[in-house]
This record gives C-alpha cells, structure tokens and sequence, in this order.
C-alpha cells in the first residue's frame, strides 16, 4: 500500500522546505522528497529580504536566523563601489536591502545577510519541528499520476534503491531550475535565455577584511578594465566569494582574483561554479492537483536579490490555499488565485532583475578611472552619479520587495472607494487597498504594547481588523456565523497609533499571508467579502462594485 500524505513537496530547497513549514504549521501532513544531499558552501541567495523574514517572524523563527548569522545582525549591509579593494571608492550605498536592525514602522522585521545553506538549515529545523512534516532523502520523483481524488507518486531512494509509492492528495514541485515535476507536466518556459554566462568561486582568505581600506561591507562591486567583479563576505572564517562574467575568466583563479582586487593576498580556491542567467516564466503553474512553486515556474538573474525571497512567497501564498482547501473552508476559486496572484509578481520582479543585470561592473568602467588628479576626480565623479541612478533599484527595492500587490484575482473584493490601479515603485508607500499586503504598525498601548500588528494576524485564518480599537458586537456575531460555517475568524482590535488613517476605513479583512482582502466600513460588506476570500463566493453581478 503506497504511503498516504496530504500533500508531497518534490526539492528540500528554500521553497520546498517553506511549502512543508507553511503547511506543518497548519496542522497538515506533508512528505518532503529531495533527490540529493544538499551540502557544500554554495552561496547561493546571500541576502534574506525583509518580506521573507517578516514571514519568518509569523512561522517563530526569525530569531533563529539572526543567530546564523555570519557576522552578527549589525554587521553594515553596505555595498560599495571601486576600482579595486584597496580603492579609489566610486560610490556607496548603505543599509542596502534594509538589513540594519533598527525599529522602522513599515515592516515588522529587517533584511539579513546570510548564506543561503544556513537559511536552508534553520527552514529545515523549524519544518521537521512539526510533527506532521517528513523529509527523505535522497528520493527521486521516477513518475505520477493524478485523479479527481489526488496524485499517485512513484519514487527511488538513491540510485538504484528501492522503488516505492505515495498517494497524496496534491503535490508541489519547488524542484528548481531543472524540474522533474515541470518536465513530467510537459510545461514549457516562455522568455530568453541564456541572458548572460557567469562563474563564482568560493575562496579562503585570511585577513582579507582587515587589508581593505573600503570598511565593511556585504558586497564589493569592482569597476576595471581586466576583471570586473563582485566581491563579498560569505561566511566565518574568512570565508569570500568572487563572480564575474565566465568571458572575463583568465589565466589561473588566484591570480585573476588577486589581480581584481588590487591584493597581494594568501588565498585559497575552494570552490568553482558556472551559472547561466534567465529571463523564464512558465506558461502555467498548475495541471490539476500538480502545482510549480520557486525556480520550477520563473528564473531570473540574482542581481536584486529576489529568486530565494520570491520562492518562499510562492509557497506561502499557495501554501494557506492548500490548507484551507484542506481544511474544508477554501472553496472551488482559492486555488486558481495561486497562478493569477503570484504570476503579477513573477512578472514584475524578473523584469526589474533582467534590468539590475545590464548594469553590471563593467558597464561603468572608463580609461582613467582610477588616474589621480583633477581628471580623475571628475571622472570619478560622474560615475558616482551613474551608479546611483543605475544601481538604486536593485540596492533600495522596499516597493518591490513590500509594495508588490495583487492587482487581479478573484479572491479579493474591492468598494468603489478603493482608488485605481497603481503601479508601485521606490520609495515604498503603504496601501490597504485590496490586494497589497497590509500596512504595518507597531502596537502603541495595552497588552502587546510594542509588538508588531502582524503579530495578532491568524496565519491560518482570516482576521477582521477593527481600526477603531474596539471589537464590536457585530463583528463578534461575524465571527460565530464563520465559525458555524467552518470558517476561521479572528476579530481584533488592537491600539496603535493612525490605524484609521493607514487603513483607510473602519474594517479590514486580513488573509493568513497578512494580504488585505477587503476594507471597508459596512460590516455586512465584510461577510461576503470573507466568502469571496475564502474562494467560496463571487460577487453578485447586481452590485456596484467586482472582485478584483
């Protein structure tokens, strides 16, 4: 008899492990299968953006990840500009990706600079915490089949182990780049590729740190003529990595590294890795019971910092989907909102990372950049200005990473008050419209008092937000007719300063992944605008305003 789960994760990456975090979390059971051991110093995602983190806050794990990290949680997340490690310094950019610890009332949580393995380490932990959630390894996907009622599995251990059977009823690919579960789906990629051939080592350095004139710094953008490249801190121990283009590679490793970064320096290889950069989005995310989730439905070049972080959305937003479908009170819409939902980000963040990548260190070289005297001052200068005005996006990405928002889906439900469409952009601007996630606050009075307001969300329900620090009757009455209807309802109340102002109206239905589902100030709107979150309702073609 073939092992029977809820729901089977193939890739114990990132988006994997968070499928399994997300449904452990509900209560679900899970079975995570990844085909080979992921070990080794592979840098991968470097940077944990600040959307991830706050979800990680929501799973009790944030904490964990500032222990892992490298060179403590205050370390600057500067990324500077140079000729060379020994300088002149073209430009500078601090706190890029919002990795400094200090309080900010628009998220709940900073970025952290961190190696992907020790993300993926702390994910694992916290996911086999749960006890419905197993992981083995190494399994392969051999082949599946789905009916009305669920997916049929046939898996290997190893190679050439024994061949065995799970019986779920879905299963998720977050297998990577190279999907077994894309490829057994027939679904084909749409976009360029390669867009670009890249080569990172991994090196050994001791004292690296202490030879540069430049400070601290989480990534070092070298600007020459012979070998432009990034360099940046990986891990304890003197631990670096350094990428170029594959075209620029020349001669013996050490020596070009030495070379591009102006040291005369002891250091070691460890390790080499080729990587092509994409411009790919698949044509569909789901076949049935069969979903895609991370690097199996879009790839994108890392510049920005977004693949992991996206992967991880991904997860989360289809994650709450199958467990209420589960659960039984996510009706026939909430599933197909996945695709339409996440596919408005895809498309937004591959085409901001395929912008980042044509600015790369080369890109802002010129004779005589490094020259002394007044020349070179000027020169220096306008580079300076370029790079700045270039480089922005990809270094200050707050209204990407926290402003992306789900224009269309039919599990939102919008009133004529709710302004138009927007296309938002750096500098972030908080919006409850419909769609958004929710705008943050710290808790100004009562139990609580500094906490985040995310922090009295459901994450496996939906929560009812009275902006008016009181819960009323109505809202209590809402919430037991959800309750005899199966749905989850939290009603709150909490007190923080402009609540009303920020959210724009009396009520704001909050999802499990902290997006506004609604807002509004009649409380009979709000039930039906629970059923139409909860993909259990349309709205009535009589009314004045459509779902979005």
């Amino acid at each position: 008899m073939p092992l029977e789960v809820e729901v089977m994760v193939v890739g114990a990456g990132p988006a994997g492990l968070s499928m399994a975090l997300e449904l452990g979390l509900h209560g679900r059971r899970c079975l995570v299968i990844e085909g080979q051991a992921r070990t080794g110093l592979a840098p991968r995602a470097k940077t944990t953006n600040v959307r991830t983190r706050e979800l990680m806050r929501r799973w009790g794990m944030a904490d964990r990840l500032a222990q892992l990290a490298p060179f403590g949680v205050d370390y600057p997340s500067d990324v500077v500009f140079a000729s060379s490690m020994v300088g002149p310094e073209l430009a500078r950019f601090h706190n890029a990706m919002y990795c400094s610890p200090r309080r900010d009332d628009r998220f709940s949580e900073h970025a952290q600079w961190i190696p992907q393995y020790k993300v993926e380490q702390a994910l694992r932990e916290r996911a086999l915490a749960f006890p419905g959630v197993s992981l083995s390894e190494p399994t392969r996907l051999v082949s599946f089949s789905q009916d009305g009622e669920g997916v049929l599995a046939q898996l290997q251990d190893g190679e050439g182990g024994r061949s065995w059977q799970v019986r779920a009823r879905y299963l998720v690919g977050a297998d990577g780049a190279r999907s077994t579960v894309r490829e057994l789906l027939g679904i084909r990629m749409d976009g360029t590729s390669p867009l670009g051939q890249h080569r990172n080592y991994i090196f050994h350095a001791p004292g690296l740190a202490g030879r540069t004139p430049l400070g601290p710094g989480v990534m070092y953008w070298l600007v020459n003529d012979r070998f432009p490249a990034v360099v940046a801190p990986l891990d304890a121990g003197d631990l670096w990595t350094f990428g170029c283009p594959r075209g620029a590679v020349s001669g013996d490793p050490a020596d070009m590294i030495r070379s591009a970064m102006g040291l005369d320096i002891e250091l070691e290889i460890l390790t080499e890795d080729d990587w092509t950069a994409h411009e790919l989005i698949a044509r569909q995310y789901r076949q049935g019971r069969v979903f895609l989730v991370g690097d199996a439905c879009h790839l994108h070049p890392p510049f920005g910092g977004h693949g992991m972080n996206m992967g991880i959305g991904d997860s989360v937003d289809l994650g709450w989907k199958l467990h209420a479908t589960l659960a039984g009170w996510g009706g026939p819409r909430l599933l197909d909102s996945y695709e339409i939902e996440r596919r408005q980000v895809h498309r937004r963040v591959v085409d901001e990372s395929v912008s980042n990548h044509r600015h790369l260190s080369s890109s802002f070289y010129a004779p005589g950049l490094a020259a002394p005297g007044p020349q070179g001052d000027a020169l220096r200068a306008s580079t300076r200005e370029r790079i700045l005005a270039s480089k922005r996006p990809e270094f200050d990405s707050l209204g990407i990473v926290i402003g992306y928002h789900y224009e269309r889906s039919p599990v939102l439900l919008r009133e004529v008050a709710d302004e138009p469409e927007r296309q938002p952009a750096a500098p972030y601007q908080p919006s409850a419209r419909p769609g958004c996630r929710s705008p943050h606050a710290w808790l100004s009075a009562g139990r609580g008092e500094g906490a985040s307001l995310f922090d009295h969300y459901d994450p496996s329900g939906m929560t009812l937000l009275a902006t008016g620090a009181r819960v009323t009757d109505e809202m209590r009455r809402l919430a037991a007719d959800a309750a005899a209807a199966g749905i989850p309802l939290r009603c709150i109340a909490p007190e923080a300063a402009g609540l009303a102002e920020l959210f724009g109206a009396d009520y704001a239905l909050i999802r499990p992944d902290h997006h506004v589902a609604w807002r509004g100030d009649d409380l009979d709107r709000a039930a039906l605008a629970l059923r139409v979150a909860c993909g259990q309702a349309v709205q009535s073609p009589q009314s004045a305003t459509q779902p979005a």
